[in-house]
């Protein structure tokens, strides 16, 4: 699966502390953090009718981040809005958009791991697309990938930080293997996530998850727990093996940027019908009316 490009995404600009730059212009120093190491965390933010689901959580979400790397200063919500805010004016963006909130340690006086190199504040990046769901919910196919997934003797998944390596070494894998994603497993070869989104399972007419012992807390994910409790439809967070994935009756993934979309094969096995399963569509239409009447109104 490879996302399509969106025309109306070229003459886009971004924010980068407190200047909106066309997307074709450099605003990140060499210097920053973010190219020096990964040193930086990010949230995946979508825009429905000008408001923005899940908005306090995925801030909550970036200052613990932030603040367990030890970032010297960290934005107030109320900044971070007001630069979501004046990015997607100068877009003219209302809906149908997903956004990248990237927040590094900065720009270090000169290179080095040290972060008392760092002396000139954070590096505040918005980036602002016209992008609809990315995955195709006929049905996504993933294999089982080498690369596994670290737990917090590694590194804490519950830091949602930008070093994405062992993700993109996944997505390598599945592209190779002509696969949508890539599964990944925990340390212990249970179940973690793909390498971009949360696995859910339909047994017996419940849904199962994975713990977050390898994978971040997600937005989309808890949100999916949430409406399942509300909508009387059982659902568990508990360890699971590979082998109970290939007999599911149904399989789907969660997140921002791909919303809901079921899964019809792993490792080569028919999931289910083979189709998307009815549980599944039922979960992706309470989600998404969800999303779109319960955000935070952020363009009137």
């Amino acid at each position: 699966m490879l996302q399509s490009y969106d025309e109306r995404n070229a003459g886009i600009k971004y924010w980068v502390n407190g200047v909106l730059r066309h997307r074709d212009e450099p605003g990140i120093s060499p210097f920053d953090s973010a190219v020096q190491g990964g040193d930086a965390v990010w949230e995946g933010l979508r825009v429905y009718q000008g408001s923005i689901f899940g908005l306090e959580a995925h801030l909550a979400r970036l200052r613990r981040s932030a603040t367990a790397l030890n970032f010297a200063d960290i934005p107030t919500d109320d900044e971070i809005i007001a630069a979501v805010v004046a990015t997607l004016q100068a877009n003219n963006m209302v809906d149908g958009v997903h956004i990248r909130l990237t927040l590094t340690r900065g720009v270090k006086v000169t290179s080095g791991m040290d972060p008392r190199l760092n002396q000139a504040g954070p590096t505040l990046i918005v980036l602002a697309e016209h992008k609809a769901p990315v995955y195709d919910t006929s049905g996504l196919s993933l294999i089982t990938a080498s690369v596994r997934r670290p737990g917090p003797d590694v590194l804490d998944p519950k830091i949602h930080h930008a070093n994405l390596l062992n993700s993109i070494l996944a997505k390598i894998e599945a592209t190779v293997a002509g696969a949508d994603d890539a599964l990944m497993l925990d340390g212990r070869g249970f179940v973690a996530e793909t390498n971009a989104t949360h696995l859910f399972a339909v047994i017996n007419g419940a849904l199962v998850t994975p713990t977050t012992a390898a994978c971040p807390e997600g937005i989309t994910r808890q949100t999916v727990l949430e409406l399942a409790e509300a909508a009387g439809i059982a659902a568990e967070v508990r360890d699971m093996s590979l082998a109970e994935m290939y007999s599911a009756d149904e399989v789907f993934c969660t997140g921002t940027m791909g919303e809901i979309a079921g899964v019809t094969r792993i490792d080569g096995r028919t999931i289910g019908s083979g189709q998307t399963g009815e549980l599944t569509a039922r979960i992706a239409a309470l989600y998404q009316q969800h999303a779109r009447t319960h955000g935070t109104q952020v363009l009137s």
